[in-house]
């Protein structure tokens, strides 16, 4: 089963669990039952700010939506191994700010707070900035390459080296910035 797939079920067994229909858990989330369903299914890839909301309405941590095993201890993964762990398309269900891959480094860890992810950059086709916003804090830091942040009315380039922290909930857009790719951690926390 892909891990699109997987995640998918795991909100269909949640949400049948919680005996909420499609559309009692679009509105709890604040996400339309198109959205609801096409994750399910595994129609569209899994993405973080839906995830995130719906994490919230089924009273879970988005880790339970992307963990494989659950470990108690810590969680080593292995610079070769980051590729092989979980990996979300975008921050979007459709994104304009380019494709955004993302591969959990803790998904294994229980009971964790932070999603730290590495994060892989892809610049944008188009010029449009939609902006999203969920609850939690985000800290980015540059890997490689160069990137933009648009948070609420600003923009902020980073380069190799540069870190941003800031509140989720303001409307905020992740971006390459040029035509080359770009390549961050990114810790990502987001209240149960």
């Amino acid at each position: 089963m892909t891990s699109e797939n997987r995640i998918g079920g795991k909100i269909t067994t949640l949400r049948t669990s919680l005996g909420l229909s499609v559309e009692e858990l679009a509105e709890r989330s604040s996400c339309d039952a198109a959205t609801v369903t096409a994750l399910e299914s595994g129609e569209v890839a899994p993405s973080l700010t839906p995830l995130i909301k719906l994490t919230r309405a089924l009273g879970v941590r988005l880790g339970t939506l992307l963990d494989d095993e659950t470990e108690l201890g810590p969680i080593v993964t292995r610079r070769d191994q980051a590729e092989a762990v979980t990996r979300i398309k975008s921050l979007e269900t459709s994104s304009d700010a380019g494709v955004l891959d993302f591969f959990s480094l803790a998904s294994g860890k229980a009971s964790r707070h932070m999603e730290p992810f590495l994060i892989d950059v892809q610049p944008a086709e188009g010029s449009d900035h939609k902006l999203s916003s969920h609850e939690g804090e985000e800290f980015l830091y540059v890997l490689d390459g160069a990137l933009e942040v648009e948070y609420g009315k600003s923009t902020h380039t980073l380069v190799t080296g540069d870190s941003i922290y800031y509140d989720s909930i303001v409307p905020h857009q992740v971006r390459a910035a040029g035509e080359s790719a770009a390549r961050i951690l990114a810790v990502v926390y987001a209240p149960a």
